[in-house]
């Protein structure tokens, strides 16, 4: 068991490199099983979601051969199986998209139901299964398996309209769509950065999608997906924890290897609060002199304030002067986080879907736990502000999706390190 030892107050400073982006690497990994020939990935994060994907692929039959820290070559020609191992899908939520990417290629698909991160309840995948189902595929669930076919072993085209707007079900559906016979339009689609960047990544390697990034997806289905090169786009969410870390500790850092167009609703909302942003090419300074003002927050499909930042941002605003809202928009739930910072001495009261923030002067050290990937990073920004020291379990959530955050944020000249507790068998613990 590994926990994180922090010693905070301490203001941020230097300068940072963002990893490749956590959710578009989620989902174009396993596209490369679409790919006929080798796939070469580039800017991949070293994050733990990555590695267990890249051994799903390799349990199905996949050469992946390692070229440096973050650029993978991968081989899906001898993979024979559509089905995944049930222990692996299980650690991890992405790995519902191995459902799309293995009918395009099979038109067929047993997948394990996934795990990932909690919170708000069970994230169904109703949309999924009816958009897999617009394409022809019977879709069933049983002992613990999703198990999905084509009627004639090919999807069809067809319209997809999406009951709410979904990331996951956009993705999964675009990825069977590419090699579907006919036209495929999906409406109300997510307009995220990684959905852009995983239809660019297919149409590399030979897919022919339009209008991703827009709410609706026009897909012509091809044969076949051939071999290519692609880089991954930057991480918003973690250049974006980054500047809320800095906007909680003062200081001054320069974010590198951004797109600073995906940082807008970021961006806007620190300075609202009194962080200076200063925007460049692929870059963004961040600087925080004075005490923090309280703002609103509500989190909205992109290009609103992404709900992956809202436990990183309400952490800041237990510092701020004043009372401020956060709203969640996306989830039902996203609040069990809160009680970690009350632990901190951070005055938060939850109703239904809006956190009520009353800032405070400081926060203190305190034993904290990571609930879940987001909310384990705020627990980091919490313990980086706090006065005295804090111990952070449950960090195998943060390494889901942060690259070297102990690394990365020492080179900032934080106090914090990772220790291995080992942990007592139960009939010695009493």
């Amino acid at each position: 068991m590994t926990k994180y030892i922090v010693e905070g107050g301490k203001p941020l400073f230097g300068e940072v490199e963002i990893s490749g982006a956590k959710n578009a690497a989620v989902a174009i990994i396993p596209a490369a099983l679409m790919v006929n020939g080798v796939c070469r990935i580039e800017n991949v994060p070293q994050i733990s979601d990555v590695t267990l994907l890249l051994q799903i692929l390799e349990e199905l039959g996949a050469s992946v051969r390692s070229i440096n820290r973050h650029t993978v070559e991968i081989d899906c020609t001898r993979v024979r199986s559509a089905r995944t191992n049930y222990d692996l899908c299980q650690k991890i939520r992405a790995s519902y998209y191995l459902i799309g990417a293995l009918l395009a290629r099979f038109g067929e698909a047993e997948v394990a139901m996934p795990g990932g991160c909690w919170f708000g309840g069970v994230r169904p995948i109703d949309q999924h299964v009816k958009g897999f189902s617009a394409l022809g595929a019977s879709v069933t669930m049983r002992g613990g398996f999703i198990y999905a076919k084509a009627a004639q072993r090919r999807l069809k085209g067809a319209s997809v309209y999406l009951d709410v707007v979904s990331v996951g079900t956009t993705m999964n559906v675009m990825m069977a769509a590419v090699t579907a016979e006919g036209s495929t339009v999906i409406e109300n689609a997510a307009r995220e950065p990684h959905i852009v960047d995983l239809a660019n990544f297919l149409n590399s390697m030979g897919a022919n999608i339009r209008g991703a990034g827009t709410d609706t997806i026009k897909i012509d289905g091809v044969p076949f997906l051939h071999g290519g090169t692609y880089a991954i786009i930057p991480d918003q969410i973690e250049a974006g924890t980054y500047m809320a870390a800095v906007a909680a500790t003062g200081g001054q850092v320069l974010i590198k290897n951004i797109i600073p167009k995906h940082m807008d609703c970021i961006t806007a909302k620190l300075r609202e609060m009194g962080v200076e942003v200063e925007e460049h090419e692929d870059t963004l300074l961040v600087r925080r002199t004075e005490g923090l003002r309280k703002t609103n927050v509500k989190t909205l499909p992109y290009p609103g304030f992404p709900t992956d930042m809202q436990p990183q941002i309400t952490t800041v605003l237990t510092l701020a002067k004043g009372t401020s809202l956060v709203t969640e928009g996306v989830w039902n739930s996203r609040y069990r986080y809160v009680d970690e910072l009350r632990r901190m001495g951070a005055s938060i009261q939850v109703e239904d879907k809006t956190a009520i923030v009353e800032g405070v002067e400081n926060l203190t050290g305190a034993p904290v736990k990571a609930y879940d990937l987001r909310a384990g990073a705020a627990m980091v920004i919490a313990a980086l502000a706090a006065h005295g020291g804090s111990e952070i379990t449950g960090v195998q959530y943060i390494e889901r999706g942060y690259e070297d955050i102990i690394g990365k944020l020492r080179r900032l000249g934080a106090n914090i390190y990772a220790v291995e507790e080992v942990e007592m068998p139960a009939a010695m613990a009493g």
